[in-house]
């Protein structure tokens, strides 16, 4: 039995679903500067699916660590923000910090994908 006032552990998919969440974050990061470095318009389309990608997924992982109601509708729109973002970085195929990016965020979709689904 629980104290009233303490929260459950977290299921395993759950926290499979943080950590997705949170690695999509850090790479989208490092992208961003690697981005950033490279200077020009086509990158401009790019820096924003993942500014909007790093942001979204922060927030989801947040959202399900402090067990929000909000939680599965914020993994539906995270997984829409990293199925785009994927998308953009695979218009640089040759550059394996955009292919590292794009896998960070099929992963990151495909777990949000699943938790928006699941009840939480």
């Amino acid at each position: 039995m629980t104290q009233p006032g303490t929260m459950t552990a977290m299921s395993k998919e759950m926290q499979a679903c943080v950590d997705a969440c949170m690695s999509c974050h850090v790479v989208c990061e490092e992208t961003m500067s690697s981005c950033m470095q490279m200077g020009g318009q086509p990158q401009m389309q790019i820096m924003r699916a993942l500014m909007d990608c790093a942001e979204t997924t922060r927030m989801c992982a947040d959202m399900m660590m402090r067990r929000s109601p909000m939680s599965a509708e914020m993994c539906a729109m995270c997984a829409k923000a990293c199925d785009m973002c994927a998308e953009a970085c695979m218009s640089m195929p040759d550059d394996q910090q955009m292919m590292r990016c794009a896998e960070a965020c099929r992963r990151c979709a495909e777990s949000c994908r699943a938790m928006s689904a699941a009840t939480m």
